[in-house]
């Protein structure tokens, strides 16, 4: 990628927070292209289009200096030479290759445009909003801050941040050297391949038209990834936003400064900002987009509890709600932990952090009730097991794959299912109407019922007629500053809040 100069950096809008760049480190095989629901057991799936960017930005982005301005002529001029060559044998079959980096894609006639296009479906400016308002193309840079050197050193890492592949797993496209190819560049990023995959085998043929003619399927077999699915698509981006065997954000490394892991996808595409448009997107697509990507996570949570409960590990403290102990202390007459107990755990042990599952539960009982009953029973289980000071690890272990069995077939029924103004409606009262069960699983649930819920309302105000939009949308927002000091979290607050938005939700009539 071409870095940019100290300028232009300062002129960007850098926006928000993460979707689907999660690295694919070193797995390059065909098997790690494929996320399916069908009969095929969770423990099977990888372990593992215009969105136009802002004129005022758009000036301020001479996104080339003169040092490669030469070699992206010649990228683009070898990705012509390669469609060519492709277009009269698209059948063939062509192995999946290495990676490039995003260099050729930067051309203004690929997807390096500054305005969006109109004469194709793709609008042809995904490169420039990546680079120039994306997170993720920054992700390699933040690790030569001073917080990541100082976590380095916390950790006693032998090798700096920028080049140990316990950062480079997920803040770079980590991958093997031998498939790198000689415009690969570490420094890019989270870029482009990280979530479509190795761009050699399917660089020349996905410019030509019969390219659009083609499944997911096959164009996998390039080793392109079908991002279109949103199963496929949420699980690329958990693979950091939750994890992996070989990625993973421990309480080793929070307590050494890195972030903890939250995730919505909804809300995380909305601020990336997005650089696609979805080509079966429907009015309410946003709403399935929340939904299958609740159930991708909860499910991809359970796997990785159940890995780490089977591991020399154990106990992984992250797992656990983090401010039941990093909490402000209160004098005992003033303390709603204590007011509300400690039910079905031993007191002074930790509760388990149920984030993923707190209002997922809601999508699911509207789904497939059948399921969605098996699955609260699986998670008081689990939640049983979790609040014991010497819980059986592969008892913890066993129900959180049986939990993650019913979230994959949930998340399945999710991302076949239709949507509209009832259904998000629906979810929205449920959540906001259960403020005081979610608001007492803690901060980190609530900031989930947060998200959703300025998620699933963007997505009605868009589409619903009339609606109330002013003092919802400030009821919801004053969720997020009962959010502002973790620390300092407290559930009555917060569900009064909660309260407030549920009494207007209640009162809204939708379409008019």
């Amino acid at each position: 990628m071409v870095p940019h100069n100290d300028e232009v950096t300062k002129n960007l809008n850098v926006l928000g927070s993460s979707r689907g760049m999660a690295n694919l480190g070193r797995e390059v095989s065909l098997q790690t292209l494929f996320v399916g629901f069908g009969d095929v057991p969770c423990s099977q799936l990888i372990s593992c289009n215009g969105v136009g960017i802002s004129k005022t930005i758009a000036l301020r982005m001479p996104m080339m200096d003169t040092g490669r301005v030469t070699w992206r002529g010649a990228a683009c001029l070898t990705l012509a030479v390669v469609a060519l060559a492709s277009a009269s044998g698209l059948a063939q079959n062509t192995v999946v290759g290495k990676y490039n980096g995003p260099g050729g894609c930067a051309s203004s006639s690929c997807h390096g445009s500054i305005q969006p296009k109109q004469i194709t479906r793709v609008a042809q400016n995904e490169y420039s909003i990546w680079a120039g308002q994306d997170r993720h193309a920054r992700a390699y840079q933040v690790l030569s801050n001073d917080v990541s050197i100082r976590i380095a050193k916390i950790l006693n890492l032998k090798s700096p941040p920028s080049q140990n592949q316990k950062c480079l797993a997920c803040h770079a496209l980590s991958v093997a050297p031998e498939m790198r190819a000689q415009s690969f560049d570490i420094s890019d990023g989270v870029s482009c391949e990280n979530c479509h995959g190795p761009a050699a085998g399917w660089l020349g043929p996905h410019t030509v038209k019969e390219w659009e003619a083609r499944t997911g399927e096959q164009k996998a077999q390039l080793g392109m990834r079908d991002l279109r699915d949103l199963s496929v698509r949420t699980h690329t981006c958990l693979n950091c936003h939750v994890g992996t065997e070989e990625k993973s954000v421990d309480h080793q490394m929070i307590a050494a400064g890195h972030p903890d892991l939250t995730f919505e996808l909804n809300l995380f595409s909305a601020v990336m900002p997005r650089h696609w448009k979805d080509s079966d997107e429907a009015a309410w697509f946003g709403t399935k987009e929340w939904a299958v990507g609740q159930g991708m996570q909860l499910r991809d949570s359970m796997q990785r509890l159940a890995r780490r409960a089977r591991s020399s590990a154990w106990p992984e403290y992250s797992e656990l709600d983090c401010f039941a102990c990093h909490h402000s202390l209160t004098a005992p007459k003033d303390s709603w932990r204590q007011e509300s107990g400690y039910a079905g755990r031993t007191p002074g042990v930790p509760a388990w952090n149920s984030a993923r599952f707190v209002v997922f539960r809601y999508a699911a009982t509207e789904t497939d009730a059948a399921t969605a009953i098996k699955l609260e029973s699986e998670m008081a289980t689990l939640s049983a097991l979790m609040g014991q000071i010497s819980g059986d690890h592969e008892q913890v272990a066993a129900s959180a794959d049986r939990a993650a069995g019913f979230a994959h077939t949930l998340a399945g029924a999710l991302n076949s299912r239709n949507y509209d103004q009832a259904f998000t409606l629906r979810v929205m009262r449920k959540i906001s109407g259960d403020s005081s069960a979610i608001s007492q699983q803690g901060q980190r649930a609530a900031g989930q019922a947060a998200m959703s819920l300025d998620s699933l309302f963007g997505v009605y105000k868009q589409n619903a007629k009339n609606v109330d939009e002013a003092q919802i949308k400030v009821a919801i927002s004053g969720l997020f500053q009962q959010l502002d000091d973790p620390s300092a979290y407290n559930a009555p607050r917060f569900a009064a809040q909660m309260q407030k938005v549920s009494a207007l939700l209640s009162a809204e009539k939708g379409s008019r």
